[in-house]
């Protein structure tokens, strides 16, 4: 693969900058000149991956506060846990997703299912165990998913339960409402919630 570059671009100029620019020049030598070249060229600056990571990873965080604060601002017995952290891909670090929340929930004949809510800036299929994300595409839509989770007795950690589904995804979707009243069914503790849930 191709290895990116990320360049900053420049800030538009300001044009009362731009005047006394040309104001000085027109004292200095009695005319103004009209060619480009005489002016300041804009300089590119290019940007390491770890500033594309971070810029990403701010905006990722930005986009789960948002989230997080409309699903609390639903309905006072559905309460989620902030658990905001991000992660960016490894050779495309433009490209990241973010943890939103985590809990548990029963649905069909799964019990006690815990689960995580994250959002990515691209839209992808959940693969299997190499690697997360399948056929990645990158274009400027969001991607809203939750997966069910459960501990890993060797490394501590919390992975991906297949036993829910083969890749553990609960659902995703393009559409934030659609995922706002998926994340909220999931957390609906019984059916007089889920009820006034689906009315929304």
């Amino acid at each position: 693969m191709q290895k990116l570059r990320y360049y900053a671009t420049p800030r538009k100029s300001d044009p009362s900058a731009l005047a006394k620019v040309k104001h000085t020049e027109f004292l200095r030598t009695g005319r103004i000149s009209r060619h480009r070249d005489d002016w300041l060229p804009d300089e590119r600056r290019y940007l390491t991956y770890a500033e594309v990571a971070e810029r990403t990873g701010k905006r990722l965080e930005a986009a789960a506060e948002t989230t997080h604060a409309r699903l609390s601002a639903v309905h006072r017995d559905i309460r989620f846990p902030k658990l905001i952290f991000h992660r960016t891909l490894d050779n495309s670090p433009h490209l990241g997703y973010c943890h939103v929340t985590a809990a548990r929930a029963n649905f069909a004949r799964y019990a006690d299912v815990r689960w995580a809510f994250y959002i990515a800036n691209f839209v992808a299929e959940l693969g299997g165990d190499e690697a997360f994300f399948d056929h990645i595409r990158q274009q400027y839509d969001r991607m809203y998913f939750a997966v069910a989770m459960k501990p890993d007795a060797d490394s501590r950690a919390m992975t991906i339960d297949r036993t829910v589904r083969e890749n553990g995804l609960l659902f995703a979707t393009q559409d934030p409402q659609e995922a706002l009243r998926n994340v909220l069914m999931l957390g609906a503790r019984n059916a007089e919630l889920r009820k006034i849930i689906a009315k929304l």
